[in-house]
């Protein structure tokens, strides 16, 4: 008889991932599924990075590398941070990993002893709250509302800390929320942190490039509280490279010389050629991104238009990233034929089947009551999408 583990037991399946398996199920089955629940972009990676890396295959750059990643990779993540965010890494400060999702792994995993907290503001990315766990320690929530924005305040802050807190980890602009913390706003919150030298500051910025405000702010520029942040960023969002599986995480000398120790025995560095590819995004213009920014702000204004539609589901105006995050309480208790909603979850498989749409139930993100709607596909797709929501939403009685 096999055993597994605890630890795998004990941890749930990536609810966005575990969404998206079941919408390719019905499709093999010949249904026809619009899938709004992957955090993917529907463009292309640009074609210079695409040349970078065939230049990289022809040039014959297929052997290991530093764990932490080639030399000059390093260097120009050091040229980023300075250039766009302000931010003072030297080189042995950074680590490039096989994603932000890995980067924010084995950080947890380096800094996490069994009975640490981590402060999470909810909604938060779906695998947050799995790696904590996984690591050994526990989450510490502050649940927020639509109503704020879903953004935490100092004084919500400043509740939560006590004498097992170990780190707090947030994202802006936010999966799933797409909230943005404007630079007042984090320097509150830094203001509470700086009172705490032992609490690693963990901020996810993997959306930096679809930031409709235009004024994105690294926490880590806040001088009062430099020396505890830990900076975690990637290609997949901002240049459409989901599947090059490319992340980096830069802070405290010592932060990163752990992380390099724990992937010298997980992964060793990240692929080669994604590398070499990684250069060419992060030396070129930022603007080089921008017309996708646009698009996914255009179709964030339509989304808005379309669910607004549906007079029992709240929705307010994200300020980044590609997600809706609407409210659904009302819909909870309402039938279709035999079919009840009596959760989120219900709510997003009733939409599955009958609609035919994919979503992701709020709860894998910590806030009930909501679900998450990607609109990281194309117009005519999301037009469909939200006529056939509605559709599906109106036979509820």
């Amino acid at each position: 008889m096999i055993v597994l583990s605890d630890k795998i037991k004990n941890i749930e399946e990536s609810a966005t991932l575990a969404m998206a398996r079941k919408s390719r199920e019905l499709q093999q089955k010949g249904e026809k599924i619009i899938n709004l629940s992957l955090g993917e972009p529907d463009f292309n990676t640009p074609d210079f990075i695409k040349k970078a890396a065939q230049d990289a295959i022809e040039n014959n750059f297929s052997k290991y590398t530093p764990v932490a990643g080639y030399a000059k990779l390093l260097e120009i993540i050091s040229f980023k941070f300075q250039r766009d965010n302000h931010l003072n890494y030297s080189p042995n400060q950074i680590i490039c990993s096989t994603g932000a999702k890995q980067s924010i792994a084995q950080l947890l995993m380096v800094i996490l002893n069994k009975g640490d907290e981590v402060i999470l503001p909810s909604p938060y990315w779906v695998s947050y709250a799995q790696m904590v766990q996984l690591a050994g320690g526990t989450i510490n929530t502050i649940h927020t509302t639509i109503e704020s924005n879903f953004k935490i305040t100092a004084s919500d802050l400043e509740k939560k800390i006590n004498n097992k807190t170990k780190a707090f980890l947030f994202s802006s602009p936010c999966n799933p929320s797409g909230s943005v913390y404007s630079e007042q706003e984090l320097n509150q919150l830094a203001s509470v942190l700086k009172k705490h030298k032992n609490i690693i500051i963990i901020s996810d910025e993997i959306y930096e490039h679809i930031n409709f405000t235009n004024k994105h702010f690294s926490i880590g520029r806040i001088k009062s509280i430099q020396d505890q942040v830990v900076t975690i960023n990637g290609l997949s969002k901002g240049f459409a490279m989901t599947g090059w599986r490319f992340g980096y995480l830069a802070g405290p000398e010592k932060i990163v010389k752990a992380c390099i120790k724990m992937q010298g025995q997980i992964t060793s560095a990240t692929c080669s050629i994604t590398q070499k590819a990684a250069m060419a995004a992060l030396q070129a213009d930022p603007k080089c991104t921008q017309h996708m920014r646009d698009e996914f702000k255009k179709r964030r204004d339509l989304m808005i238009s379309l669910l607004s539609k549906n007079q029992d589901m709240n929705i307010n105006q994200p300020q980044g990233a590609f997600y809706i995050f609407p409210n659904i309480s009302k819909y909870i208790g309402k039938k279709y034929n035999s079919k009840q909603i009596n959760n989120a979850e219900d709510l997003s498989m009733y939409l599955l089947e009958k609609a035919g749409v994919s979503t992701v139930s709020g709860k894998a993100f910590g806030n009930d009551n909501y679900i998450r709607i990607s609109y990281a596909a194309h117009e005519e797709t999301l037009i469909k999408a939200c006529a056939l929501i509605k559709k599906s939403l109106d036979k509820l009685i």
